[in-house]
């Protein structure tokens, strides 16, 4: 009975954090800078998922474009965008014992902005074929995650010091290279391309970069939810886990190229956003705990509804104009990030 009653807060807590996305997906949509009615932009959904014959007629048009081709992809490239990134800030605050990492603090998202910015300016990664810049942002991710805490373990034992000031150090640096990059290449388009890059933005939503994103985010949110119990025994510490039979450094390994990918691919497809895995794994811990069997999914549900949202806000909040999410998302996040290192200062035993 009483296992019965644990089961039902979260079980009920996740009924309503899906029929939020359902909801929040359906509303994303009807926003826009097109004068579309609800009623339209619902046929046109209904046509394509559903072909029912009485929305033959949104099968074409300026309408059906609207809505299929560029409000909806979208709304579910936020999702995924959020997903991804806030599942990637649970594990890594998890792989290196550090409630205030995310692979924005860590430099992670800067290095895989740098990748990308290689490969659209040098054609880098061409080898790769249509995903070069994908490719190009993991191995940028990738190489910065491992450079970060190889930093942070030099000297001795690592801390929550050293793992921040390495993150920043290495994020300085990619992004001096990124910027050297293009001010030598001299590429007024490209330069344009690479500034989507550095502050975000949903606008280049397409169903084909849906296709590679989407799965990866799914199945490496499943993988990390199936290691539940490896994340728990991590945040007990090394000796702990060393004493339970878990090879914790060979784990470490596997979990940061994986977030690499993770993160690789949400810069490849929206850009450098930051603060997400920082904000919703701390907001969901507040109310279900530190389990991962229930942080990990809720984080993923919770972020996906932020992201939505915040890029609806990034588009209504200028007339006539957008607002690259990552800045709007960086207002959120950085007292956020403030607020939660002072925190830590006091619990740590700070004044």
């Amino acid at each position: 009975m009483d296992k019965q009653k644990r089961l039902a807060k979260p079980i009920l807590w996740a009924i309503i954090l899906f029929v939020g996305l359902i909801v929040s997906i359906l509303t994303a949509i009807t926003f826009g800078n097109a004068d579309l009615s609800i009623s339209d932009v619902y046929s046109v959904i209904g046509y394509e998922l559903f072909h029912f014959e009485q929305f033959q007629a949104f099968a074409t048009g300026a309408t059906h474009d609207i809505v299929w081709l560029i409000r909806f992809p979208r709304v579910i490239l936020a999702l995924t965008i959020g997903m991804g990134l806030s599942v990637c800030g649970v594990v890594m605050q998890s792989v290196v014992k550090n409630p205030l990492a995310d692979p924005y603090i860590l430099g992670i998202s800067s290095g895989a902005s740098f990748g990308a910015t290689l490969a659209i300016l040098f054609g880098i990664g061409s080898v790769f074929g249509a995903n070069a810049v994908g490719v190009m942002a993991f191995i940028g991710a990738l190489i910065t995650s491992l450079l970060v805490l190889l930093l942070a373990n030099l000297g001795g034992r690592t801390n929550l010091t050293k793992i921040i000031l390495s993150g920043l150090a290495v994020s300085a640096i990619c992004s001096a290279f990124s910027n050297f990059v293009i001010y030598i290449a001299n590429d007024k388009s490209a330069t344009v391309q690479i500034m989507f890059w550095l502050m975000g933005s949903m606008a280049s939503a397409k169903w084909h970069i849906i296709a590679v994103v989407l799965p990866i985010m799914l199945v490496g949110t499943l993988i990390f939810w199936s290691q539940y119990r490896q994340l728990n025994v991590m945040l007990l510490g090394d000796d702990t886990a060393i004493t339970l039979g878990m090879n914790t450094q060979q784990l470490r390994r596997w979990y940061i190229i994986l977030s690499s990918l993770m993160v690789g691919f949400a810069v490849y497809a929206a850009g450098v956003i930051g603060f997400v895995g920082l904000v919703i794994p701390h907001a969901v811990r507040l109310v279900f705990g530190s389990d991962h069997k229930y942080v990990i999914p809720f984080s993923a549900l919770v972020g996906s509804i932020f992201v939505i949202w915040a890029d609806v806000m990034s588009r209504i909040v200028l007339r006539n104009s957008e607002m690259p999410i990552g800045i709007l998302i960086s207002l959120i996040g950085a007292p956020c990030f403030i607020f939660l290192m002072i925190r830590h200062t006091h619990r740590a035993g700070g004044k």
